[in-house]
Order: C-alpha cells, then sequence, then structure tokens
C-alpha cells in the first residue's frame, strides 16, 4: 500500500524541526517539502504557522486551539447572538408599533 503526500501526519516536532530548516539554515521550502514528501504549500502553512505561535503552543493538534484564538472565537459567537436577538428584537417592535395604530 503506498501513501498517498495527502493523507500523511506529522507530529508538532518534526514540523518545527523542518521549519528550522528553512529559517535558520536557510534552505528553500520547496527543496524541504520535496525531501520529505510534502506539497509546498504545506511547508510553506508550516513556517507561517510557526513563525505566528513561536513557542512550544506552535501546531496544537487538531481540534485544539490557542487560547487566543478560542477566546476570540467565542467573542465573535457571542456578538453573532447579540445581533440576531437585536434583529428580532427589531421587528417584534415593529409588528407591535403596527398594532397600537
Amino acid at each position: 500500500m503506498s501513501s498517498s503526500k495527502y493523507n500523511r501526519r506529522f507530529e508538532p516536532e518534526f514540523r518545527k524541526e523542518m521549519v528550522r530548516l528553512v529559517e535558520e539554515l536557510g534552505r528553500s521550502p520547496r527543496e524541504v517539502a520535496s525531501e520529505i514528501g510534502i506539497t509546498p504549500t504545506s511547508m510553506r502553512r508550516w513556517i507561517k504557522e510557526y513563525g505566528n505561535n513561536a513557542d512550544s503552543k506552535a501546531f496544537p493538534g487538531k481540534g485544539k486551539q490557542h487560547p487566543a484564538d478560542e477566546e476570540m472565537r467565542k467573542i465573535k459567537r457571542r456578538i453573532q447572538d447579540l445581533e440576531q436577538e437585536n434583529a428580532i428584537l427589531k421587528k417584534a417592535m415593529h409588528i407591535f408599533a403596527k398594532d397600537v395604530k
């Protein structure tokens, strides 16, 4: 059974090491990607993820978000809920205002 480069999973430590090859040793993302059998796009994504989260929290894994990302998601969800509630109240006010006339 051949392994597809689209189905493979890499540990966060391995990803960090590949990013280090690119950033510290000056190797091109395309070169490193071809050597380990991934797409250059994936390599560039790893570099971007590691660059934004250069601490040990880079590559948190599937289903795990960084605390700041989780907080932002909660805030956006709360704003969306409040906007929906506001729209409902506006419609209700409009309906009741028509009945008063």
